[in-house]
């Protein structure tokens, strides 16, 4: 065969190079925390290739029940069960998260390789395991080998993170010691005996569901307004998530349609200075938010609703937080920050308004 044509088929049946070598293998995941499986997969990764390029997913997020370590974090487990030699071949790499926008996603993922590379028509692959729906970035790259890994011993992250933050301590049969070294340093912070609060106050949240014949699904709504260039946000005064920016918004109640909830909502949590006939016929538009993961309280789908106030030469209205925001505040959309937002709200702004 020759080389153009073994470089066709190749295209045409990535799976074909599985047991060739490549220049970069590429593993993609949260690692919230690295554990045995994964590091399993990194030392097939490393047989098969000069190099690894490791994309730490949601990273510039605040720290939280389902991500509460930093890229930093996750890069000194991931690098310190290595040996100085095989941790040089192996690259850290931030990887934003984009919910609801997979095609910005993977422009993050090949600008993130490519800050390694310098390309992307080096001999690249994706190393893996297709454990469940989460992993279904590996069809995403058809111009990229696949490189399939066995599932070692059927780890997770989540319940070694869950437990990790009810208290328990990581056993070494699920975890390097390089991730048990950081997780007990991470156990002295107060940013642990915040999320270890956070965890105890789901676990109870969750246990007045436990007699329902099924897992509940809750629906919430929440307002996104807009003026003259500037977003109004809250902060939040309770559990889960106190202290970080949200939209304002709540739970449906029995007998109220989303939109009615919406305004609702808005009026306990801000005061805003809007009479209600302007507020509603500035309704731009709205947009069903439903990742499975969006919420720690359990499956929570929200509609989110988009204002679009006209601009006034007497400033913007006045805000004062309610019920359960601390404060109410205009922010400028130049200075929204990934970091300060609560759960999925900086992917639902940047969804709706376009940014």
């Amino acid at each position: 065969m020759s080389e153009l044509s073994e470089q066709a088929s190749d295209k045409q049946n990535p799976e074909r190079k599985n047991s060739t070598h490549y220049r970069y293998l590429v593993f993609i995941g949260r690692f919230q925390p690295f554990h045995c499986g994964h590091k399993a997969v990194i030392d097939e990764a490393l047989k098969r290739s000069d190099e690894v390029i490791m994309l730490i997913g949601s990273a510039n997020l605040p720290r939280s029940l389902r991500n509460p370590f930093s890229v930093a974090e996750r890069a000194a487990m991931i690098k310190g069960a290595y040996s100085a030699e095989d941790a040089s071949r192996i690259h850290c790499v931030g990887l934003d998260d984009a919910l609801y926008n997979d095609t910005r996603w993977l422009q993050y993922v090949q600008a993130g390789v490519k800050s390694v590379t310098g390309d992307l028509l080096t001999d690249i692959g994706l190393i893996g395991h297709s454990k469940d729906s989460s992993s279904y970035y590996l069809s995403l790259f058809p111009n990229w080998a696949s490189v399939s890994v066995p599932n070692y011993h059927n780890l997770s992250a989540t319940p070694i993170r869950d437990s990790y933050l009810m208290g328990a301590t990581p056993t070494p049969e699920r975890t390097p010691e390089s991730t048990r070294s950081v997780l007990d340093a991470f156990k002295k912070t107060d940013d642990y005996h915040q999320l270890h609060e956070e965890a105890d106050f789901i676990d109870k949240y969750k246990r007045q569901w436990q007699s329902a014949p099924y897992p509940p699904t809750f629906m919430t709504a929440d307002a996104l307004i807009v003026q003259s260039g500037h977003i109004l946000l809250v902060e939040r005064r309770s559990m889960p998530g106190r202290g970080l920016w949200a939209l304002p918004g709540g739970f449906l109640n029995p007998k109220e349609t989303l939109f009615d909830a919406c305004i609702r909502e808005l009026r306990e949590e801000t005061r805003l200075k809007v009479p209600e006939p302007v507020l509603r016929g500035s309704c731009h538009s709205q947009h069903t938010f439903d990742d499975p993961y969006r919420s720690a309280r359990g499956r929570t789908i929200t509609q989110a609703f988009y204002f679009q106030l006209k601009n006034d030469p007497k400033g913007l209205p006045k805000v004062k937080g309610g019920d359960d925001a601390t404060k109410a505040f205009w922010l400028p959309l130049a200075e929204l920050d990934a970091k300060m937002m609560f759960e999925d709200h900086y992917a639902i702004i940047t969804k709706m308004v376009g940014l």
